[in-house]
């Protein structure tokens, strides 16, 4: 099963969502891959830690070999590298994706990451895709490539406002490109359950008929110490009410 985590904001948690889901996911025993999409690497350094920094094959490398034709391109596995933890793997990001993505757009190498994949299906059970916050051809490409949407949602009115266009986004992409493309869910994220501005705008959300998950995510100071150490929640404290959350996340999302 394939998902994209996208949110055009910054800030919303996006990478750590994805990065403990797939955490998840591989300590059930499914083989799981994250697809770092966003050039500034942070789903990379969660899960790599410093190791990311020397990673010599990259998503950089598969998209840079599309911009040329090469007799034997090199597989889309040979760029994926395991991670310190079990049945978990990933295809890291680069700072070059930047300079990349103008040069893909106009060539219109749209649906490569489709492709690979494709290619991918029969390696891996489960695959997350961490996206850039903006509406850009690597966004574009992973919402292609994927039927499945998580969209993070910190609990404020800005929040609440980008949320409308990011769904109109997501619905274009569906109606352009991807007719199996759909929202999974929102996930309520840095939740205060005693804050009252919090509770009233996932109530909207909710009585307006999106399709909100029932597991919200506390805000922790937690989530940095994870960072910091890189290792997903699951491992650095798996009895912490924020583990325990992305477990109870994890059990909601679609298996089939």
């Amino acid at each position: 099963m394939r998902r994209v985590v996208f949110n055009q904001k910054g800030g919303v948690g996006k990478s750590t969502i994805t990065c403990n889901l797939a955490a998840i996911s591989a300590q059930k025993g499914l083989r799981t891959l994250v697809v770092d999409l966003d050039p500034q690497g942070n789903s990379s350094h969660y899960l790599l830690g410093d190791a990311a920094d020397d990673a010599s094959e990259t998503l950089a490398g598969y998209f840079e070999q599309t911009l040329s034709f090469k007799f034997n391109p090199r597989k889309t596995v040979e760029f994926i590298r395991p991670t310190p933890f079990a049945n978990l793997s990933i295809l890291p990001s680069h700072p070059d994706l930047e300079d990349l993505q103008g040069k893909l757009e106009s060539r219109y190498k749209i649906f490569k990451l489709r492709d690979a994949l494709d290619e991918l299906a029969g390696d891996f059970d489960a695959i997350f895709i961490d996206t850039p916050p903006a509406l850009n051809f690597f966004t574009r490409s992973a919402l292609i490539a994927t039927r499945l949407c998580l969209i993070p949602f910190d609990c404020d009115d800005f929040s609440r406002r980008a949320l409308y266009s990011l769904l109109e986004n997501v619905r274009e992409i569906q109606a352009d490109h991807n007719p199996a493309l759909e929202v999974e869910g929102i996930v309520v994220n840095q939740f205060q359950p005693r804050a009252s501005l919090p509770q009233k705008l996932v109530q909207e959300l909710i009585d307006e008929g999106l399709p909100i998950f029932k597991t919200y995510l506390s805000s922790s100071i937690k989530i940095r110490e994870s960072h910091e150490q890189a290792k997903p929640m699951i491992h650095l404290d798996p009895r912490h009410k924020l583990a325990q959350e992305f477990i109870a996340l994890h059990d909601e999302l679609r298996t089939a």
